[in-house]
Protein backbone atom coordinates (compact mmCIF):
# COMPACT_ATOMS: atom_id res chain seq x y z
CA UNK A 1 0.00 0.00 0.00
CA UNK A 2 1.11 3.44 -0.89
CA UNK A 3 0.18 6.51 0.72
CA UNK A 4 1.50 10.07 -0.56
CA UNK A 5 1.27 13.46 1.99
CA UNK A 6 2.89 16.64 2.19
CA UNK A 7 3.66 18.21 5.27
CA UNK A 8 2.72 22.06 5.65
CA UNK A 9 5.39 24.55 7.38
CA UNK A 10 3.61 26.41 10.33
CA UNK A 11 2.18 30.11 9.28
CA UNK A 12 4.71 32.03 10.71
CA UNK A 13 7.26 30.68 7.56
CA UNK A 14 4.61 30.83 4.94
CA UNK A 15 5.13 33.29 1.81
CA UNK A 16 2.38 35.54 3.29
CA UNK A 17 3.77 35.60 6.79
CA UNK A 18 7.22 36.79 4.58
CA UNK A 19 5.08 39.29 3.12
CA UNK A 20 3.72 40.46 6.50
CA UNK A 21 7.28 40.28 8.04
CA UNK A 22 8.92 42.92 5.14
CA UNK A 23 5.45 45.07 4.97
CA UNK A 24 5.93 45.36 8.58
CA UNK A 25 9.63 46.18 8.38
CA UNK A 26 9.06 48.54 5.97
CA UNK A 27 6.35 50.50 7.70
CA UNK A 28 8.89 50.63 10.83
CA UNK A 29 11.80 52.12 8.68
CA UNK A 30 8.78 54.67 7.42
CA UNK A 31 7.84 55.16 10.77
CA UNK A 32 10.74 55.58 12.17
CA UNK A 33 11.99 57.86 9.31
CA UNK A 34 8.49 60.12 10.27
CA UNK A 35 9.68 59.90 14.21
CA UNK A 36 13.06 61.24 13.73
CA UNK A 37 12.25 63.84 10.67
CA UNK A 38 9.22 65.02 13.41
CA UNK A 39 11.67 64.99 16.15
CA UNK A 40 14.31 67.32 13.86
CA UNK A 41 11.48 69.31 12.83
CA UNK A 42 10.19 70.40 16.51
CA UNK A 43 14.21 70.27 17.93
CA UNK A 44 14.86 72.85 14.70
CA UNK A 45 11.64 74.90 15.84
CA UNK A 46 13.43 75.20 19.22
CA UNK A 47 16.64 76.03 18.12
CA UNK A 48 15.38 78.70 15.41
CA UNK A 49 13.41 80.59 18.82
CA UNK A 50 16.72 80.25 20.66
CA UNK A 51 18.18 82.30 17.97
CA UNK A 52 15.49 84.64 17.51
CA UNK A 53 15.54 84.80 21.25
CA UNK A 54 19.03 85.51 21.68
CA UNK A 55 19.21 87.42 18.48
CA UNK A 56 16.84 89.64 19.76
CA UNK A 57 19.05 89.88 23.34
CA UNK A 58 21.96 90.56 21.05
CA UNK A 59 20.35 93.33 18.96
CA UNK A 60 19.17 95.17 22.52
CA UNK A 61 22.25 94.49 24.59
CA UNK A 62 24.05 96.33 20.86
CA UNK A 63 21.74 99.15 21.07
CA UNK A 64 22.48 99.55 24.99
CA UNK A 65 26.04 99.47 24.15
CA UNK A 66 25.37 101.77 21.53
CA UNK A 67 23.32 104.17 23.73
CA UNK A 68 26.45 103.58 26.25
CA UNK A 69 28.31 104.53 23.95
CA UNK A 70 27.20 107.46 22.46
CA UNK A 71 26.41 108.40 25.65
CA UNK A 72 30.09 108.12 26.61
CA UNK A 73 31.39 109.99 23.77
CA UNK A 74 28.95 113.16 24.72
CA UNK A 75 30.43 112.82 28.77
CA UNK A 76 34.19 112.92 26.80
CA UNK A 77 32.91 115.70 24.84
CA UNK A 78 31.65 117.67 27.35
CA UNK A 79 34.56 117.02 29.56
CA UNK A 80 36.66 117.75 26.99
CA UNK A 81 35.38 121.19 26.22
CA UNK A 82 35.24 121.84 29.88
CA UNK A 83 39.20 120.99 30.05
CA UNK A 84 40.08 123.08 26.92
CA UNK A 85 37.67 125.85 28.32
CA UNK A 86 39.64 125.40 31.41
CA UNK A 87 43.13 126.36 29.46
CA UNK A 88 42.29 128.72 28.49
CA UNK A 89 41.39 130.61 31.87
CA UNK A 90 44.79 128.68 32.88
CA UNK A 91 46.70 130.53 29.55
CA UNK A 92 45.45 133.98 30.17
CA UNK A 93 46.23 134.02 34.12
CA UNK A 94 49.75 133.16 32.92
CA UNK A 95 52.51 135.88 32.04
CA UNK A 96 51.35 138.49 29.12
CA UNK A 97 53.66 137.59 26.81
CA UNK A 98 54.00 141.26 25.49
CA UNK A 99 54.47 142.52 29.35
CA UNK A 100 56.88 140.18 29.46
CA UNK A 101 58.76 141.02 26.17
CA UNK A 102 58.71 144.53 28.22
CA UNK A 103 60.29 143.83 31.36
CA UNK A 104 62.73 140.64 30.42
CA UNK A 105 63.72 141.26 27.00
CA UNK A 106 66.38 138.53 26.56
CA UNK A 107 64.26 135.31 27.16
CA UNK A 108 62.83 132.64 26.45
CA UNK A 109 60.11 129.91 27.75
CA UNK A 110 59.52 126.33 26.61
CA UNK A 111 56.22 125.32 28.06
CA UNK A 112 54.36 121.86 26.79
CA UNK A 113 51.63 120.88 28.79
CA UNK A 114 51.90 116.61 28.80
CA UNK A 115 47.93 117.15 29.19
CA UNK A 116 45.58 120.07 28.05
CA UNK A 117 46.17 121.63 31.15
CA UNK A 118 49.04 121.87 32.99
CA UNK A 119 50.21 121.21 36.36
CA UNK A 120 53.29 123.64 35.54
CA UNK A 121 53.27 127.16 35.57
CA UNK A 122 55.47 130.38 35.27
CA UNK A 123 54.93 133.50 36.96
CA UNK A 124 56.84 136.14 35.90
CA UNK A 125 56.53 140.34 37.91
CA UNK A 126 58.01 143.39 38.25
CA UNK A 127 57.60 145.31 41.58
CA UNK A 128 59.22 148.62 41.56
CA UNK A 129 62.78 147.61 40.55
CA UNK A 130 62.72 144.14 41.97
CA UNK A 131 61.98 141.21 38.70
CA UNK A 132 60.58 137.75 40.14
CA UNK A 133 60.43 135.15 37.75
CA UNK A 134 59.27 131.87 39.46
CA UNK A 135 59.40 128.01 37.63
CA UNK A 136 56.83 125.86 39.53
CA UNK A 137 55.46 122.22 39.27
CA UNK A 138 52.90 121.47 41.35
CA UNK A 139 51.68 117.91 42.45
CA UNK A 140 49.75 115.83 39.91
CA UNK A 141 49.13 115.90 36.30
CA UNK A 142 46.24 117.30 34.10
CA UNK A 143 43.27 118.42 36.10
CA UNK A 144 44.38 118.07 39.32
CA UNK A 145 47.72 120.03 38.63
CA UNK A 146 45.88 122.64 37.28
CA UNK A 147 43.81 123.64 40.02
CA UNK A 148 47.20 123.61 42.15
CA UNK A 149 49.04 125.85 39.38
CA UNK A 150 45.84 128.12 39.74
CA UNK A 151 46.11 128.30 43.50
CA UNK A 152 50.08 128.86 43.40
CA UNK A 153 49.44 131.90 41.07
CA UNK A 154 46.36 133.41 43.14
CA UNK A 155 48.98 132.83 46.24
CA UNK A 156 51.89 134.67 44.44
CA UNK A 157 50.01 137.38 43.56
CA UNK A 158 48.54 138.43 46.63
CA UNK A 159 52.19 137.92 48.31
CA UNK A 160 54.05 140.07 46.06
CA UNK A 161 51.37 142.42 45.18
CA UNK A 162 50.10 142.75 48.55
CA UNK A 163 53.27 142.63 50.83
CA UNK A 164 56.46 144.17 50.84
CA UNK A 165 58.93 141.21 50.53
CA UNK A 166 62.64 142.04 49.72
CA UNK A 167 64.23 138.27 50.30
CA UNK A 168 63.50 135.44 47.26
CA UNK A 169 63.42 132.88 50.73
CA UNK A 170 60.65 135.23 51.85
CA UNK A 171 58.01 134.37 49.48
CA UNK A 172 58.89 131.16 49.63
CA UNK A 173 58.14 130.64 53.47
CA UNK A 174 55.08 132.72 52.88
CA UNK A 175 53.97 130.52 50.02
CA UNK A 176 54.26 127.20 52.00
CA UNK A 177 52.23 128.53 55.13
CA UNK A 178 49.45 129.88 52.67
CA UNK A 179 49.31 126.31 50.46
CA UNK A 180 49.05 124.80 53.99
CA UNK A 181 46.34 126.86 55.49
CA UNK A 182 44.39 127.06 52.09
CA UNK A 183 44.77 123.26 51.96
CA UNK A 184 43.65 122.74 55.71
CA UNK A 185 47.44 120.51 56.35
CA UNK A 186 47.84 120.06 59.46
CA UNK A 187 50.30 117.00 59.30
CA UNK A 188 47.40 114.52 60.26
CA UNK A 189 46.84 111.48 58.99
CA UNK A 190 44.69 110.87 55.28
CA UNK A 191 44.72 114.68 54.47
CA UNK A 192 46.17 115.96 51.37
CA UNK A 193 49.70 116.54 50.78
CA UNK A 194 49.87 118.16 47.82
CA UNK A 195 52.32 120.87 47.16
CA UNK A 196 54.98 122.22 44.59
CA UNK A 197 58.33 122.55 43.57
CA UNK A 198 59.66 125.81 42.55
CA UNK A 199 62.49 127.46 41.74
CA UNK A 200 62.00 131.26 42.22
CA UNK A 201 64.27 134.24 41.55
CA UNK A 202 64.27 138.03 42.69
CA UNK A 203 66.33 140.08 40.39
CA UNK A 204 67.68 143.80 41.73
CA UNK A 205 68.03 146.04 38.48
CA UNK A 206 69.40 148.29 40.25
CA UNK A 207 71.81 146.28 42.63
CA UNK A 208 72.43 143.75 39.50
CA UNK A 209 71.81 141.21 42.12
CA UNK A 210 70.28 138.17 41.87
CA UNK A 211 68.23 136.27 44.99
CA UNK A 212 67.86 132.75 44.53
CA UNK A 213 64.97 130.31 46.58
CA UNK A 214 64.36 127.10 45.66
CA UNK A 215 62.14 124.02 46.78
CA UNK A 216 63.69 121.23 45.01
CA UNK A 217 64.17 122.70 42.11
CA UNK A 218 67.22 124.53 41.16
CA UNK A 219 69.02 127.36 39.54
CA UNK A 220 71.70 126.94 36.61
CA UNK A 221 73.84 129.83 35.84
CA UNK A 222 76.07 129.55 33.30
CA UNK A 223 79.19 132.13 33.01
CA UNK A 224 81.28 132.46 30.36
CA UNK A 225 80.25 129.07 29.24
CA UNK A 226 80.94 127.27 32.50
CA UNK A 227 78.12 126.00 35.06
CA UNK A 228 77.19 127.14 38.10
CA UNK A 229 73.99 125.11 39.78
CA UNK A 230 72.62 126.44 42.94
CA UNK A 231 71.00 123.33 44.58
CA UNK A 232 67.66 124.11 45.94
CA UNK A 233 65.94 122.61 49.66
CA UNK A 234 64.89 119.46 49.64
CA UNK A 235 61.33 120.70 51.13
CA UNK A 236 58.58 121.36 49.28
CA UNK A 237 56.08 124.16 48.82
CA UNK A 238 53.30 122.65 51.36
CA UNK A 239 53.49 119.71 54.03
CA UNK A 240 56.28 118.39 55.20
CA UNK A 241 57.46 116.43 58.38
CA UNK A 242 61.05 117.87 58.27
CA UNK A 243 60.99 121.16 57.03
CA UNK A 244 63.01 123.62 58.15
CA UNK A 245 61.64 127.29 59.35
CA UNK A 246 62.46 129.14 56.39
CA UNK A 247 64.18 128.41 52.84
CA UNK A 248 67.71 129.14 52.12
CA UNK A 249 68.22 132.86 49.99
CA UNK A 250 71.27 132.57 47.66
CA UNK A 251 72.21 135.76 46.83
CA UNK A 252 74.30 136.44 43.56
CA UNK A 253 76.12 139.42 41.93
CA UNK A 254 75.00 140.04 38.17
CA UNK A 255 78.03 140.21 35.43
CA UNK A 256 77.43 140.87 32.10
CA UNK A 257 76.30 137.85 29.14
CA UNK A 258 75.61 135.67 32.89
CA UNK A 259 72.32 133.04 31.60
CA UNK A 260 70.15 131.35 34.45
CA UNK A 261 67.54 128.70 33.48
CA UNK A 262 64.99 128.10 36.13
CA UNK A 263 62.97 125.04 34.98
CA UNK A 264 60.70 121.98 35.94
CA UNK A 265 61.25 118.38 35.99
CA UNK A 266 58.72 118.00 33.11
CA UNK A 267 62.46 118.08 30.29
CA UNK A 268 65.03 115.94 32.26
CA UNK A 269 62.23 113.14 32.72
CA UNK A 270 61.34 112.71 29.08
CA UNK A 271 61.03 109.52 28.03
CA UNK A 272 62.95 108.85 24.59
CA UNK A 273 65.92 108.07 23.17
CA UNK A 274 66.87 104.43 21.43
CA UNK A 275 65.95 102.74 24.58
CA UNK A 276 63.06 104.55 26.19
CA UNK A 277 64.69 106.15 28.74
CA UNK A 278 64.84 109.55 31.18
CA UNK A 279 66.88 112.33 29.47
CA UNK A 280 67.96 113.53 32.75
CA UNK A 281 69.61 116.75 34.19
CA UNK A 282 73.49 115.33 33.09
CA UNK A 283 72.11 115.77 29.39
CA UNK A 284 69.85 118.68 30.13
CA UNK A 285 73.57 120.24 31.51
CA UNK A 286 75.11 119.13 28.04
CA UNK A 287 72.35 120.72 25.52
CA UNK A 288 72.56 124.01 27.38
CA UNK A 289 76.01 124.10 27.75
CA UNK A 290 76.87 123.76 24.25
CA UNK A 291 74.03 126.40 23.33
CA UNK A 292 75.39 129.04 25.43
CA UNK A 293 76.50 131.53 22.55
CA UNK A 294 73.08 131.55 20.56
CA UNK A 295 70.60 133.66 21.23
CA UNK A 296 67.66 133.19 23.52
CA UNK A 297 65.04 132.44 20.28
CA UNK A 298 67.52 129.90 18.89
CA UNK A 299 68.36 128.17 22.13
CA UNK A 300 64.55 127.97 22.41
CA UNK A 301 64.25 126.54 18.95
CA UNK A 302 67.52 123.87 19.85
CA UNK A 303 65.81 122.72 23.03
CA UNK A 304 62.54 122.52 21.11
CA UNK A 305 64.49 120.35 18.06
CA UNK A 306 65.97 118.43 21.00
CA UNK A 307 63.31 117.38 23.12
CA UNK A 308 61.08 116.41 20.46
CA UNK A 309 63.68 114.13 18.70
CA UNK A 310 64.38 112.50 22.13
CA UNK A 311 60.38 111.96 22.55
CA UNK A 312 60.01 110.48 18.87
CA UNK A 313 56.84 108.48 18.87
Amino acid sequence: ARFSFTVLPPWYRTIWAYIAYLLAGVLLVIGIVKWYTRRLEKEKIRLEKIVQDRTKEVVKQKNQIEQQRDEIAKKNRDITDSIEYASKIQNAVLPDPEITEEILPEHFIFFRPRDIVSGDFYWIGQKNDILIVIAADCTGHGVPGAFMSMLGVSLLNEIVNKHEVSKASQILTELRAEVKRTLRQTGEEGEAKDGMDIALTMVDLKKKQLQYAGAYNPLFLYRNGQLVEYKADRMPIGIYIKEKPEFTNNVIDLQKGDTFYLFSDGFQDQFGGERGDKFKVKRLKEVLGEIQDNSMAEQKEILEKTYDEWKGD
